[in-house]
């Protein structure tokens, strides 16, 4: 009886049979484990952002997308709004107080962010030199996790013109008593003071940060050269914490125009206006006047400052970018 030969050349008496499959032993349809495994990861990822982003979009765009709708109405909340097209804008642009507004804004913002960021850095600098103490970040971190509400009550207790302990001393030293909350030469660096003494723990510890993240085999390597503190400070500390400062700024920025709570608690805009911050013009045409078209008219032309003001710092400190190789 004649003998089968297979394809292969291979002598066999049983029956041709298929070929063994060379893949994994998978079935043919079933996904890698791997790619399975991606995809399930993915499921998992978008339904625990399902819930941050519904809170995004009806508290954040929705309010947002709201309030440039309304800078183009007329609206009293107590009537529907009435859409009167780019009429709120150019009231904007010819009210007064709105300028006067901007301008103790801008005020506010440069002695905030100038005081804050010069002793926050100066804390950090001497943290990082003296000691790293835990329990010295607590103490300096303290102040800010008192609320602004109370921080302005304290000042406005020490700093009062007849009871507080603030004008005691300046008397007991052969100095005038000074209103710090009600003149106008004083009621806005008083105000910056206050947020600086709460913000700069918080700023300090921010910018400790960024200089431990440098080398120190740079600074070794410095004083090898016989480079002096301050050299070392101006070419080693300052370029490779620009990146820290520049965030530093950002945040700063944002907050200073956001101020609201200091102001109204301690003098409500006063005196004259001298304190009058937009957040506070803002408010008071909204919940006062009910007047919401034009207070939403001045948050946007707010957040459009913001934006643009944001968008230059970001550029010129190039805070997305690190000398740190």
């Amino acid at each position: 009886m004649a003998l089968s030969v297979d394809a292969r050349g291979t002598h066999s008496g049983r029956p041709a049979t298929a070929p063994a499959s060379t893949g994994s032993g998978r079935s043919g349809g079933a996904p890698p484990p791997r790619r399975a495994r991606r995809r399930d990861d993915t499921r998992l990822a978008a339904l625990f952002l399902i819930p941050a982003t519904i809170g995004l979009v009806v508290f954040y765009f929705w309010p947002l997308l709201r309030g440039i709708w309304l800078s183009f109405t007329s609206w009293d909340l107590l009537s529907p709004a009435r859409f009167i097209g780019i009429e709120n804008y150019q009231r904007m642009l010819a009210d007064p107080i709105f300028w006067n507004a901007a301008r103790v804004t801008v005020y506010y913002v440069v002695l905030n962010i100038g005081f804050q960021t010069v002793i926050a850095l100066g804390i950090a600098i001497l943290m990082q030199r003296l000691t790293q103490s835990t329990l010295l970040r607590g103490v300096i971190l303290a102040p800010y996790l008192v609320s602004n509400v109370v921080a302005a009550l304290v000042f406005l207790w020490i700093l009062d013109f007849q009871l507080g302990i603030g004008n005691q001393l300046l008397e007991w030293v052969g100095l005038d008593r000074i209103g710090f909350f009600t003149t106008e030469a004083w009621v806005i660096p008083t105000i910056a003071a206050v947020n600086v003494w709460r913000h700069m723990g918080y700023t300090a510890l921010l910018i400790f940060a960024g200089l431990q993240a440098i080398p120190a085999n740079y600074y070794e390597a410095a004083r090898v050269d016989g480079a002096s503190e301050f050299r070392m400070f101006r070419g080693i500390t300052m370029p490779l914490l620009r990146p820290v400062l520049g965030l530093v700024l950002i945040i700063s920025v944002i907050g200073s125009f956001q101020v609201f709570d200091t102001v109204s608690v301690t003098t409500g805009g006063g005196p004259v206006d001298a304190s009058r911050l937009l957040q506070v013009y803002i408010y008071d045409k909204a919940f006062a006047q009910f007047d919401f078209g034009y207070a939403s008219t001045l948050s946007v032309a707010m957040l459009i400052i913001l934006v643009i003001v944001t968008y230059f710092q970001y550029r010129i400190t190039r805070a997305g970018q690190s000398d740190l190789n």
